[in-house]
């Protein structure tokens, strides 16, 4: 009897997961309760897959054996309520994709860095010459490319929500690179929640597989103090602590992946400046090295490495002042990282969809680096009151142009506009990349007035 599959969500996930499905001979009924990109309407028309869009056709959906779930989707949405009544499986794209390919998975999460440490990870390991696919939140789908090519080596950008529904898949290398409070409202507004789907990257490893991660971050070393880890264990951190497996010594960074390539090389050649891209290159220089990758391909990669669009991504500089891109950071930590990397005086763009955030973890850094705060968002009032009288000023604008000239009016030559928003994009842009894309249209027509 054929096997039913229901894919929920049109998206790169869910049209790569039907794409899997009909080519392992399934039955897929594809569903989005939005629109569909064109895009990925003419590739499911390739494949012969029959979707939908704008809505849910129940009766299908239910008749189901198994259902796959974009990421997106919670389990709280009217048809997941009804799926999991039925007791119908739910399972991630990732975990249905892992069920075809027995290729090394090198597996990357945490609250801050992950795209940057996936996408620096698979540079190493293509300038190596290994046969890599790059995939999760960044890249093709994984199920799309275990449906359409073959690769040995998959390096994959796993979010807490993709975890969720992850159950037999393995990380060979896994990589916790933080945990800070995100996505909250997600998980019942409880930490706990977050931090157990993060550590879900460990289920099903053995001995011989890998665990890298920052021994610093206290909400990780709490979690290690309650669970069995069976992989190996390399932590990595600023100083040599006892254990690290990667750490700064002087003005050099060690690399000690006990048997397998060891090197070190000078902090100041790596490509990625600040101390939260130090820790990016730790992960992804132990992975490299777990895979025994030559060191002279690693440090010349770590090198020449290009930063991600919208991390501390630099724009231009304007009347002596620089323009600074950091739209991807959706959550305080992040803004904290941005903050620590500033050697200059701050005007910091905020605002957008506060998830539960708590500034005061950003307090410190504001009150010794920034001059100005702007705020961006349909309603400034929780950012103006946590601030008030810890910065000289506070602007209030609701559009990108109102505040990146608000910005450029309050910054002085040799200061830095920052756009380290600290909140998601969805009250006025349709996504954290959008509103990077925007702001960077802003600063650059500041060429034409200045």
């Amino acid at each position: 009897m054929t096997r039913r599959i229901a894919v929920l969500g049109g998206g790169e996930s869910g049209v790569g997961a039907a794409v899997l499905a009909k080519v392992k001979g399934m039955e897929v009924w594809l569903s989005d309760m939005g629109a569909i990109a064109p895009r990925y309407k003419q590739r499911l028309d390739e494949y012969g897959i029959d979707w939908e869009e704008g809505g849910h056709t129940e009766e299908k959906i239910l008749a189901a054996d198994e259902v796959v779930k974009s990421p997106g989707i919670p389990d709280s949405a009217p048809i997941m309520v009804k799926i999991i009544n039925k007791n119908i499986p739910v399972i991630s794209e990732i975990e249905f994709a892992g069920r075809y390919t027995d290729a090394k998975m090198v597996c990357i999460t945490g609250s801050n860095g992950k795209t940057t440490t996936t996408l620096l990870t698979y540079h190493i390991l293509k300038d190596a010459g290994l046969n890599v696919g790059l995939a999760g939140n960044v890249g093709a789908s994984l199920a799309y490319q275990v449906a359409t090519a073959h690769h040995d080596v998959y390096v994959i950008e796993l979010s807490s929500f993709q975890l969720d529904n992850m159950y037999d898949f393995k990380a060979n290398i896994a990589v916790i690179l933080n945990i800070t409070p995100d996505h909250l409202d997600r998980y019942d507004h409880k930490m706990q929640n977050y931090v157990n789907a993060k550590f879900r990257i460990l289920q099903n490893q053995t001995k011989d597989d890998s665990f890298i991660f920052w021994e610093d971050d206290p909400v990780i070393a709490e979690q290690l103090k309650h669970i069995k880890v069976e992989a190996q264990m390399l932590p990595f951190s600023e100083i040599a602590e006892e254990g690290a497996k990667a750490y700064k010594d002087g003005d050099e960074v060690v690399f000690n992946a006990e048997g397998h390539t060891d090197f070190t090389m000078p902090v100041g050649e790596l490509a990625l400046t600040g101390l939260h891209n130090l820790y990016n290159s730790m992960a992804a220089g132990l992975s490299a090295s777990l895979l025994d990758i030559r060191k002279e391909v690693i440090r010349k990669a770590l090198s020449d490495f290009e930063a991600v669009e919208h991390r501390l991504e630099y724009v231009a500089t304007i009347n002596g002042v620089r323009y600074i891109n950091d739209s991807k950071a959706t959550n305080v930590n992040s803004c904290w990282y941005a903050l620590e990397s500033m050697k200059t005086p701050v005007v910091l763009i905020l605002g957008g969809k506060d998830k539960g955030n708590d500034y005061s973890e950003i307090e410190k850094f504001v009150e010794q680096k920034v001059s100005a705060i702007v705020c961006m968002g349909k309603d400034n009032e929780k950012i103006k009151a946590f601030f008030a009288g810890k910065v000289p000023v506070i602007a209030d604008t609701h559009s990108i142009n109102d505040a990146v000239v608000q910005a450029s009016h309050l910054a002085k030559e040799g200061d830095t506009v920052l756009l380290s928003p600290c909140c998601a994009s969805f009250d006025l842009f349709k996504s954290y990349e959008d509103r990077g894309r925007q702001f960077k249209e802003e600063v650059h027509k500041l060429t034409n007035i200045s």
